[in-house]
């Protein structure tokens, strides 16, 4: 139906015959504006538009011209406006109506086309009316409108526009009505907006008007705003409309009873969709109200899923969901296969920590999606009294606005403290503590490090070992091997290293105290800069040995000028680049190739499955050509540095006197030798189970290929937009291209969604949106954050979203939403880190402290706050992001 009559009036028709009172009128279907539009020759601008890039806005702007000129110069054939003209008269004679576009990808539940055509109210006359519908035909022509279908994907011979025709009616009073909050997400919260005349001074902002919040279920009226309604756009006789100025009235435009009235309506509505719905409405003078558009509120974010534990009693009151995906720095939604694997993987540490898990390929209890993202029920750690002490100060330092936003929730009466004791914590963490034998493993790090170190590289080994399936395995065991996998080997690599990392971490901070120097600000800061044993850096630096190598032969670094990564990358799937280049990339896979952005996705693309990314991040490094920023210069650097820092802090303890002067400077020399040889462990947890998942992604990507040679998917890669289940049944006989097609839809249009939600509750509440900041702010055009790696620096800034291609100069402020390990290749040349996630201690800014770059993190908005190009001062000591002055 959309295709023929466009969103706007298939959601009328449906209204009407759902018995909700809408306005009288008919409908131009697609077909007209095709045959009226056919002899105009679009076919010309359809082809420009296919070649011309989504940023050359000046070319798309003169293609939209010319294409609104084509329309407007044709005649409506006879049989269109004969049909027009009787159904006019069929309303009455010379009725004033509205004559609205309806396009066919406008209202849709993933894109909102929202008045990127037009509409012309109070048209009177069959000519008028006809004259209005070419107009509406050629709107789906304007700047806005092709800007937004090209940078959406969405071909330009496929749109085409419906026309309504809508009886007027008579505002007394009109505006928008939202069944939903749009800023909190609050489900059940209807939000109103209202002013005199039409709706349209509402719906263009040109109008401050009343506005009100009701609680949809019991109908109480939580706020009344008065809005100056300094404006009311009212019809002039004969057609058209008028804007007049009123005098500033702070009294109501609406009564209660007709608040509530559009409360219950909107309610009727929202049931009749099953979706909270954006709703434009009109009181008459008789007091009659009418429907005149309803289509789905698109920003809001996805509800959690239903519990995956139906047998389980249903969970009572409102639930706290924690973003999971966001907590690991992924803004982009997982693949399905990414999901299962994550699922699988968290009920491993589940039945570790002794609870109970039916089904491990569903996931433990408190696991949920939504928005094809995980979140985890939060709301037992809230209502705990060890769970606050303990959960926010964990955030405080990996994603400090988590930790501001759940603190925020403290206060909140439904989410009052009824645990007290922390017995169940023990219950659960004893045991796996005691099996995993972490008490030796700490006691091992105290007295003999150096066995402690060797026991984790053994324990590496052990689990590369596991990881080997024979050649000759079959795909149905390759699936189970890559379960077992998931289910069985990937987390007991975590409670096997992690604790060391720890207890580096921990003596830092003893050492502190004891040397009387840990309360300064940053003096600690330089132990941790320049770590060994941290594989990350170790990679980092082995990257740009190769670039270096590759400097050195001037027929290899020519080849990074000559061509682009994506061509350099088929360069190398076929043997043809330098072979300094070739072998040297070849090592450098061998042992990083699992690695990836987002790689704890199975469904991304490890970098051995393209090594696009990584001979951009060359192509980078052969540019930076100052030897006194060279990354292996710099680290020996920081490296030395930090010795003398240690010894420094040594000193320090020692002269503070008294008998156990000698004793305590010792104390604080192996205390501090301790951190260097540990701290840097923190990355080996992550690099092992993403070494699992790379290996895992290798037997899935057999099986798929099996499964696209039987026909059952398209492609190989398809196997990924499928969980283990599902991929059995492939194997089965059962063919998987239509379940693929579905979600390959459904993820591309979720990887388009910008803002996700740290925190989310049950009934859509975005606490972070009903969180006011405090204080007057740092300044005017200041964005602050938390201060991660001191330093202050101004540059350019560079915002990238994906790394994927991405460039980056040398000295650059790199600006991103998140970054993981996938991301660190850019940092050796960055000027400066700026995230929006991220605490002091996750990923980003440890790698940005031992590089010695400048880092602010947690900074809100920061990618769309800041522009490529601009030039910004960045205080990582202050925590703050300042344009520059001129």
């Amino acid at each position: 139906m959309v295709a023929r009559v466009g969103g706007k009036a298939a959601n009328l028709g449906e209204t009407i015959g759902a018995g909700l009172p809408v306005p009288p009128g008919f409908c131009l279907t697609t077909d007209a504006y095709r045959n009226a539009v056919g002899p105009a020759g679009l076919e010309e601008v359809h082809s420009a538009l296919a070649v011309t890039g989504t940023n050359d806005l000046e070319a798309l702007a003169g293609l939209a011209a010319r294409a609104r000129e084509l329309i407007l110069g044709v005649e409506i054939p006879p049989e269109i406006s004969g049909a027009v003209r009787e159904s006019y008269a069929a309303l009455g004679t010379d009725v004033p109506v509205a004559v609205r576009s309806s396009a066919t990808a406008e209202d849709l539940p993933f894109a909102s086309f929202a008045g990127q055509q037009d509409t012309y109210l109070n048209v009177v006359g069959a000519d008028a009316v006809l004259a209005a519908v070419r107009q509406c035909w050629a709107s789906l022509w304007t700047d806005r409108a092709v800007t937004y279908r090209a940078t959406h994907g969405i071909s330009p011979s496929t749109v085409a526009l419906a026309v309504v025709v809508q009886k007027m009616v008579d505002a007394a009073v009109a505006g928008v009505l939202f069944t939903a909050n749009p800023v909190t997400g609050r489900r059940h919260e209807a939000v109103i907006d209202a002013s005199p005349g039409l709706g349209e001074a509402v719906v263009s902002g040109a109008v401050n008007p009343d506005h009100f919040v009701v609680d949809a279920d019991s109908k109480e009226i939580l706020e009344r705003r008065p809005g100056d309604k300094g404006i009311a756009i009212r019809p002039v006789p004969g057609g058209g409309t008028e804007r007049v100025m009123l005098a500033p009235d702070s009294a109501p435009s609406l009564t209660d009873v007709q608040v509530r009235a559009l409360a219950a309506l909107g309610s009727r509505v929202e049931r009749h969709y099953s979706s909270p719905q954006d709703i434009e409405w009109v009181i008459d003078g008789a007091d009659k109200l009418w429907l005149t558009q309803s289509r789905p509120i698109t920003t809001l974010y996805p509800l959690p899923d239903p519990d995956p534990r139906p047998d389980l009693p249903e969970r009572e009151g409102t639930r706290v969901y924690l973003c999971f995906s966001l907590a690991q720095g992924l803004t982009r939604p997982l693949t399905p296969m990414g999901t299962a694997g994550l699922k699988l993987i968290a009920s491993s540490v589940a039945r570790a920590a002794g609870f109970d898990v039916p089904v491990p390929r569903n996931g433990p209890a408190p696991f949920r999606q939504a928005g094809q993202r995980l979140f985890f029920d939060l709301t037992p750690v809230v209502r705990s009294s060890v769970g606050r002490a303990i959960v926010p100060r964990v955030f405080d330092v990996m994603e400090a606005r988590s930790a501001a936003v759940l603190r925020g929730l403290f206060a909140d009466p439904r989410f009052s403290v009824t645990l007290r004791t922390p017995w169940r914590l023990v219950r659960h963490v004893g045991p796996v503590a005691a099996k995993m034998r972490i008490p030796e493993t700490l006691l091992r790090a105290l007295f003999r490090p150096e066995a402690a170190l060797r026991r984790v590289d053994g324990l590496g080994e052990r689990f590369r070992a596991a990881l080997v399936v024979p050649a000759s395995a079959t795909a149905a065991e390759r699936l189970n091997h890559a379960e077992r996998i998931l289910g069985e080997e990937l987390f007991p690599i975590v409670p096997a290293v992690l604790p060391l990392p720890a207890l580096g971490f921990a003596l830092l901070g003893i050492a502190g105290k004891l040397s009387g120097q840990g309360a300064v600000p940053g003096v600690l800061q330089p132990v941790l800069r320049g770590l060994p044993n941290n594989v990350t850096t170790e990679m980092d630096l082995a990257l740009w040995q190769l670039a270096t190598d590759i400097r050195a032969h001037a027929g290899a670094a020519a080849a990074f000028e000559e061509s682009s990564p994506p061509e350099l990358a088929r360069r190398y799937r076929a043997g043809e680049l330098p072979a300094v280049v070739q072998s040297g990339l070849a090592g450098f896979l061998g042992r990083y190739g699992h690695r990836a952005v987002a790689e704890i996705d199975l469904g991304m693309p490890r970098w051995s499955d393209d090594p696009g990314h990584i001979l951009g991040v060359l192509a980078n490094y052969l540019k930076l050509d100052d030897p006194a920023l060279a990354p292996d210069r710099q680290f020996a650097n920081a490296a030395r540095e930090a010795e003398v820092r240690i010894e420094r802090l040594t000193a320090a303890a020692g002269s503070r006197g008294g008998p156990a002067a000698r004793f305590r400077a010792r104390l604080v020399r192996g205390a501090l030798k301790r951190t260097r040889l540990f701290a840097g462990l923190r990355e080996l947890p992550k690099y092992h189970l993403v070494e699992g998942l790379g290996s895992v992604r290798q037997q899935l990507s057999a099986v798929g290929a099996e499964l696209a040679a039987a026909g059952r998917i398209a492609d190989a890669d398809d196997i990924f937009f499928l969980d283990f289940a599902e991929a059995h049944r492939g194997l089965a006989g059962a063919s998987m291209r239509a379940l693929v097609a579905e979600r390959r839809e459904a993820y591309e249009a979720e990887l388009g969604r910008r803002r996700i939600p740290r925190v989310l509750l049950s009934d859509g509440t975005e606490p972070e949106a009903l969180q006011a900041r405090g204080g007057p702010g740092p300044g005017a055009g200041v964005l602050s954050g938390t201060p991660a790696s001191a330093g202050t620096v101004t540059a350019k800034a560079r915002v990238i979203l994906d790394p994927h291609g991405a460039r980056l100069e040398p000295g650059e402020i790199l600006v991103a939403p998140s970054t993981d390990p996938g991301w660190t290749p850019l940092f050796l040349t960055a000027g400066g880190l700026v995230m929006e996630m991220g605490g002091p201690n996750s990923h980003g800014a440890v790698v940005a402290r031992e590089y010695g770059i400048p880092a602010v993190v947690g900074v809100p908005d920061a990618t769309s706050a800041i522009s490529t190009g601009q030039v910004i001062t960045l205080d990582g000591g202050a925590g703050t992001v300042a344009p520059s002055a001129g």
